[in-house]
């Protein structure tokens, strides 16, 4: 991976880090990325079910206003409130998923950066940018502009 040295330092591949274990570190990055979208659709079923559950009392409402009350009765005391899961509204869920599972894989890809990568993210994606950008084209720098 000669040819990256072209990028800033903190995207150059350190000294003894061979290709196997830059494309290790992107396949552990890749997954990282992969659970960090899964906790964003986690935090929208989250955000969804509490607008469906706020939604529902328009409707017990509604119900009421239209004489209802039977239904309206059903809706209030069967789904207002309910929990999702057994024992659980979606914000615990997301909680254990966290506490379970995002933190410590977060954690551990972040460690194993540091023990083999001195710390430095994304190597296999600047190894990337560099054999696919045009060299000499304006916009296919190698690094940001200065200040």
């Amino acid at each position: 991976m000669e040819n990256d040295r072209e990028l800033d330092q903190d995207h150059q591949v350190p000294p003894g880090v061979d290709e196997k274990t830059v494309r290790a570190l992107g396949a552990l990055s890749k997954a990282l990325e992969t659970t960090e979208r899964a906790r964003g659709h986690l935090y929208g079923f989250h955000q969804l079910t509490g607008t469906a559950d706020f939604e529902l009392d328009y409707a017990v409402r509604l119900l009421r206003e239209a004489g209802h009350e039977e239904q309206a009765a059903l809706v209030e005391s069967e789904l207002v409130g309910r929990n999702v899961v057994p024992g659980c509204w979606t914000f615990q869920i997301v909680e254990a998923y966290n506490s379970t599972y995002y933190r410590p894989f977060a954690a551990m890809e972040h460690q194993i950066v540091e023990e083999l990568a001195e710390g430095r993210d994304h190597l296999l994606e600047a190894h990337f940018k560099t054999v696919r950008r045009t060299p000499g084209h304006p916009d296919h720098t190698a690094t940001p502009p200065g200040p």
